[in-house]
């Protein structure tokens, strides 16, 4: 590990006041935030990161962000143009020939494991130089993965962490031999947690793990889940700044939008064969498809066998700020993943004041109620696709119903889901953590 780089973006060593958007009487804490994806401008892990640090450091705390030196230059562009006093980057690598092990896909997670162990090195050697009230690993956000900040002594809060999640038996039968093939897999990776003796210790140097979901809460080792709550990493900002929906012209077809990558698991292909069946009814309705994946060119089969290809649109991997401006074009996300653990399209979608449409399952079925979207109840295949289906219909039918769902929406985003409320509710975990450390110096 001689060639490892560590980059330190240092404060200014000035004596600070208390900052701005911390309230009088609450002295801000010292935080170590643990992301190894961090980049700002982008959606899924990468944003989570991002978001996660802006928005503590907008709370008044001294956030210190330990993440990869390949995120430093749209970093350092972002911090230009907003100047943060009390948010600092460390940026640490491995060394160049180690890093072939990510191309195209191909040894991340060993690479990832690596990165973890080269991360604890270096903070070790921070905690030696400054004090922190607490240390947070946020990215990547995997109960089965894990975090060395867990042992330096400091109050540990481990997550939000999702992976638990699994796909109903039930509709397996509907993957591809690969797919089902994975997925059992992934089921013997979740599984060997409990028998992971690294993963335990882990868990047992944890102060606070924040799951996902409560199907990865199942997930933890028993003994460690009253350490254990629910809580979502996903939020949004204030929907008062939403893009304006372009509302759909009288007559015209129901305009689906479907965004996620290409891959089995996100269930596309129970997608297809409800919209399939929706334009039995609504021939002139029109599927937008944004994303990529290995299971592209099998979704396309499908698509031609179920004759709709003429009516889906496949747009591919396009940047976030051409992501966010499409939900304006279309009435209805339609996203029946398997087994997120979250679902950032789902609030970027809400947030836009457009309904969803899912699975009861993951994190998709936390997030969406019945003020905001229609979700569908985990049966057989044949039912989730009959049920798909009629939900869309349903909107395309009863303009009332959506026009309700997509005010809803938007309230429900810049609610429960707004950053003000997250962080709200992480700082009252950091002040528990401090107050008990505090106290137990004491005595």
């Amino acid at each position: 590990m001689s060639q490892q780089r560590t980059t330190l973006r240092m404060a200014d060593g000035a004596a600070h006041e208390t900052p701005v958007g911390m309230p009088a009487g609450r002295a801000p804490l010292t935080i170590l935030l643990s992301a190894y994806a961090c980049e700002p401008g982008k959606g899924s892990e990468p944003g989570i990161g991002w978001y996660w640090a802006v928005n503590l450091a907008a709370m008044g705390h001294s956030v210190w962000v330990l993440t990869r030196a390949n995120n430093c230059a749209l970093i350092e562009t972002a911090l230009a143009d907003e100047a943060r006093e009390n948010l600092h980057f460390i940026y640490y690598d491995l060394p160049p020939w180690m890093r072939w092990w990510k191309r195209r896909g191909h040894g991340v997670q060993l690479y990832y494991l690596f990165w973890q162990w080269g991360a604890y090195r270096v903070a070790r050697k921070l905690c030696m130089q400054m004090r922190f009230d607490v240390i947070h690993h946020i990215t990547f956000g995997v109960f089965r993965h894990p975090s060395f900040l867990a042992f330096l002594g400091v109050p540990f809060v481990f997550g939000p962490v999702g992976g638990g999640e699994a796909a109903p038996p039930a509709l397996r039968s509907t993957f591809h031999w690969r797919g089902r093939i994975a997925d059992r897999l992934r089921d013997f990776a979740n599984w060997t947690v409990h028998v992971n003796p690294l993963m335990r210790a882990v868990f047992r140097n944890t102060a606070v793990t924040l799951c996902k979901t409560a199907e990865t809460l199942q997930k933890i080792p028993p003994r460690y889940r009253s350490q254990c709550m629910i809580q979502l990493e996903l939020a949004t900002e204030s929907a008062a700044g939403a893009i304006v929906r372009r509302l759909r012209p009288v007559g015209s077809g129901l305009r689906v939008l479907y965004v996620g990558r290409l891959v089995y698991w996100k269930g596309l292909h129970l997608g297809l064969m409800a919209f399939a069946q929706l334009l039995h009814s609504e021939p002139h309705a029109t599927l937008t498809v944004i994303g990529a994946g290995r299971d592209e060119r099998w979704l396309r089969t499908l698509a031609r066998d179920l004759g709709v290809e003429e009516t889906v649109t496949w747009r591919g991997r396009i940047d976030h700020v051409s992501v966010i401006a499409a939900y304006a074009n279309h009435d209805v996300l339609l996203f029946p993943s398997l087994h997120d653990s979250s679902g950032n399209v789902v609030l970027e979608a809400l947030r836009a004041g457009v309904p969803v449409v899912c699975i009861d399952t993951g994190g998709p079925g936390a997030i969406i109620d019945a003020s905001c979207g229609l979700k569908i109840p985990v049966a057989r295949a044949h039912d989730v696709v009959s049920g798909l289906g009629d939900a869309l219909q349903r909107l395309a039918r009863e303009p009332a119903l959506a026009a309700r769902l997509s005010a809803g929406a938007m309230a429900r985003a810049g609610g429960e889901f707004s950053w003000a409320s997250r962080m709200a509710s992480v700082e009252a975990v950091y002040r528990a953590l401090h107050t008990a450390s505090a106290g137990a110096k004491v005595t």
